[in-house]
């Protein structure tokens, strides 16, 4: 077995998607943001107000290659921006790894991320543009990263079900 790392925007389910793509493949899971909560004994909004994106950056890069490091299989949900700084995007397609995006449309996020901003801090710094065209440029910005995944699932209309099978099939 390998590492399963999924990858995507915020809200394209990835921490739902890992939790039962672990259960059905029996491997631990974990979730980039929560493994750098417990270290730093803060919320990912505080670590944003309080120390600055760099250093979140730079905290995200750190336990990203400690766990690439780890000798046991796991399943990895990755934080939405995790694959677009410090060359992150380039770990997807180590030996070991198996990284899929899971894409989704701009209607799918929009519709869930309309009532979140609060826990999201990049959607909390937006008081500018509307949040339809916030996430468009961001997915624009980002693409070029998400694309460097090994696989890429379309997530849209589709319950976490048929998406860990979809992502099991990828694994035979």
């Amino acid at each position: 077995m390998k590492k399963i790392i999924l990858l995507g925007y915020m809200g394209s389910g990835k921490s739902t998607t890992a939790k039962t793509l672990g259960k059905a493949l029996l491997l631990p899971t974990y979730d980039l943001d929560q493994l750098i909560e417990a270290e730093c004994q803060s919320s990912i909004s505080n670590i944003f107000l309080e120390r600055g994106e760099i250093f979140f950056r730079k905290k995200e890069q750190e336990i990203f290659q400690k766990l690439l490091q780890a000798p046991e299989s796991f399943v990895l949900s990755l934080g939405g921006g995790t694959p677009c700084y410090a060359n992150n995007h380039l770990l997807l397609n180590q030996e070991q790894l198996v990284s899929v995006y899971l894409k989704a449309s701009i209607p799918t996020l929009l519709s869930r991320l309309a009532n979140d901003s609060n826990n999201r801090p990049i959607l909390a710094q937006n008081t500018e543009e509307p949040l339809e065209s916030f996430i468009a440029k961001q997915l624009f910005e980002r693409s070029y990263f998400y694309h460097h995944a090994q696989h890429t699932i379309k997530v849209d209309q589709k319950d976490v079900a048929t998406i860990t099978e979809e992502i099991i099939s990828l694994l035979a």
